[in-house]
């Protein structure tokens, strides 16, 4: 077998960062482009060129990720029933790509609507099997390396996919369909490269063994999962704190501007974090994340001006490398081999799918109390959580957590 098939056909984990995280890190980095050239302009789209309320715009985005929420729970199922990741993948990633033009052919809120629900649905199809995969070919003690890598690699598209997007925005003289229909190109590049992935099939269980059931991903997973709930009931779409900036006076360019800062910072922190999560622990780094997360939260609250954005939006940056990848590798750790994609679907579609409650919840308490209340949710929610993480979750290394397979 020649060296790159050997590559990407491991036969046991790899330790460090194998060569099909490497692709799926370069597929999530264009894809991530492709999206986040229109992620801050949609809240805007939305208000400004199809008249929608913030209440609108909640329900928006809450369908939309409680829509890839749900999605993963059964795709991650299916994955391990059927014994399969890349199809699953390619599929995923196709219909994200056909989300952006559908979004350039709205022209009232529920076509965006319509729009938003194809592109989360093809995040929700491929993100359980994708992640499962990044766990079957890497070998525990290098667990948080890798789902930090194919993290950074993705934020950087989140980096750059803004910067893309204002100024094709600025180009195109302020058409936010223009925009829409160029994202499609790097979206489409992405599901080329993959390609060049080789299927990497979950371990298959002795003939006549039954599936693992939900019960043997145990109690400490249920309680993380628990945990996670309370938190994401606070963590309403980020499209609230994009709302949130341009409410204390920052101009459009300036938004996606600190927009940009906070992916750079996330992008930048995403690998030390889960280096540090493979040395200290997962729930360490977890909890250090929840209350960055409410000194945010309760910094956009109780803003005055828009000089507090800035700085708002850097640490917000932070807590996202903290979690993010974290979080799955930390599932990871609990799952047997057979049931990855099963644990990993259960856990992103559930938290995902508190996104409709949350962001729901935020869009009503804007409109009725005003901008300040959602935050002040969200940073008594991370206060709680971060409490109940440390009070109950076994303290340990990722050795010292995981269940073998």
């Amino acid at each position: 077998m020649a060296q790159s098939d050997a590559l990407d056909q491991p036969d046991t984990p790899a330790a460090g960062v194998s060569q099909p995280v490497k692709l799926l890190a370069l597929v999530s980095f264009l894809t991530d482009i492709s999206s986040e050239m229109i992620y801050p302009l949609i809240p805007l789209f939305l208000t400004s060129a199809l008249g929608a309320p913030a209440a609108a715009v909640g329900l928006i985005e809450g369908v939309a990720e409680s829509t890839a929420s749900l999605t993963k729970t059964v795709s991650g199922w299916l994955s391990d029933r059927l014994h399969m990741r890349k199809p699953l993948v390619v599929l995923g990633y196709a219909l994200s790509a056909l989300g952006k033009p559908l979004l350039a052919a709205s022209y009232v809120w529920p076509a965006a609507l319509g729009a938003r629900f194809v592109d989360r649905l093809g995040k929700g199809i491929r993100t359980a099997p994708r992640d499962a995969l990044i766990g079957d070919v890497t070998a525990e003690e290098s667990r948080g390396l890798a789902f930090a890598f194919h993290r950074a690699a993705d934020t950087l598209g989140a980096v750059g996919g803004p910067a893309i997007g204002l100024g094709l925005f600025v180009l195109l003289d302020h058409s936010y369909r223009g925009v829409f229909l160029l994202a499609f190109i790097p979206a489409a590049a992405g599901v080329l490269v993959l390609g060049r992935l080789r299927e990497h099939p979950p371990r298959r269980k002795a003939d006549g063994q039954p599936p693992v059931p939900l019960a043997a991903l145990g109690g400490r997973f249920y309680l993380f999962l628990g945990v996670s709930l309370l938190f994401a009931f606070g963590n309403s779409s980020d499209v609230f704190l994009i709302l949130r900036a341009s409410n204390l006076g920052l101009s459009d360019a300036a938004v996606v501007g600190a927009y940009i800062a906070f992916n750079a910072v996330y992008a930048l922190a995403a690998i030390p974090a889960g280096v540090v999560s493979d040395r200290l622990g997962r729930r360490n780094v977890i909890a250090v994340g929840f209350l960055v997360f409410a000194a945010v939260y309760f910094g956009f609250g109780i803003a005055g001006d828009a000089a507090a954005v800035w700085p708002l939006f850097v640490a917000y940056g932070a807590y996202m490398a903290l979690t993010e990848a974290v979080g799955k590798a930390f599932v990871v750790d609990f799952a047997p081999a057979a049931a990855r994609a099963t644990a990993l679907g259960l856990y992103t579609g559930a938290v995902g799918a508190m996104v409709l409650v949350s962001s729901v919840t935020a869009g009503v308490l804007w409109d009725q109390i005003g901008p300040s209340a959602p935050f002040v949710l969200g940073g008594t929610t991370g206060v709680a959580s971060f409490v109940l993480l440390v009070a109950f979750l076994p303290h340990g290394a990722p050795g010292n957590t995981s269940v073998r397979p």
